[in-house]
C-alpha cells in the first residue's frame, strides 16, 4: 500500500486528516472561476470540514509563484498530507 492510499477516515466515510490545498490562479478569469469551483465541489463531497484552500492569484502576487516553482496555471498544490503533489491545468 502506498502512502497516497493510507489515510485516515472517520465513520461517515470522510477523510479525517486536513488537507491543505493551494490554488495558483491568474486573475478572475472564466478557467480560474471554474477551477475554483471544481475544487471547491470536490473538497465538499469528498473531505467535507477536513480541507483548506487558499487561493493565490499571480496577477496580484507573481512573487509568490516562486515558492511552489509554478509554471503554468492554474495549478493545485497539495501541501498536506504529505507528499507534495502538484496539479496543472
Amino acid at each position: 500500500m502506498d502512502h497516497d492510499s493510507e489515510q485516515n477516515f472517520d465513520k461517515s466515510g470522510n477523510t479525517s486528516e486536513v488537507w491543505n490545498l493551494t490554488l495558483y490562479v491568474a486573475g478572475q478569469t472564466p478557467k480560474s472561476i471554474e477551477a475554483f469551483a471544481n475544487l471547491k465541489e470536490i473538497c465538499e463531497t469528498h473531505l467535507k470540514d477536513h480541507y483548506i484552500i487558499e487561493v493565490v492569484d499571480l496577477v496580484e502576487n507573481p512573487e509568490l509563484a516562486k515558492d511552489d516553482q509554478i509554471l503554468a496555471i492554474p495549478t493545485l498544490v497539495r501541501k498536506l498530507p504529505e507528499p507534495i503533489k502538484k496539479i496543472i491545468g
